[in-house]
């Protein structure tokens, strides 16, 4: 098991920036993936970026150029750095933890608002 705590969120201007952490209760070193998801409001729960144990990085094709999704297992924490942010990545942000056959765990969300 592991428990996630993100923080970071807020309200930010059109292009602006925000950096979430997402600190977890355990080592994340043998964490299969750490990833962050979104959901907006009426919006399914959708994937925004992960990392792999290995390193490897995934992000959605919006996000792409703007977010970085990195990790610090020194601290057990994984972030995004969420740059040139737009109207339509509000959303609440949810930090997951991919252990494969012990199942995945989330976080309780942090809010992103970004203003025009």
């Amino acid at each position: 098991q592991v428990q996630l705590v993100e923080s970071g969120g807020g309200l930010v201007q059109a292009g602006g920036s925000l950096r979430l952490s997402c600190a977890a209760s355990r080592s994340i070193t043998s964490i299969n993936a750490m990833g962050w998801y979104r959901q907006a409001p009426g919006k399914q729960r959708a994937l925004v970026a992960f990392i792999r144990s290995g390193g490897t990085t995934y992000y959605t094709d919006s996000v792409k150029g703007r977010f970085t999704i990195s990790r610090d297992n020194a601290r057990n924490t994984v972030y995004l750095q969420m740059n040139s942010l737009k109207p339509e990545d509000t959303a609440n942000y949810y930090c997951n933890a991919d252990l494969g056959a012990a199942g995945q765990y989330w976080g309780q969300g942090t809010q992103v608002t970004v203003s025009s």
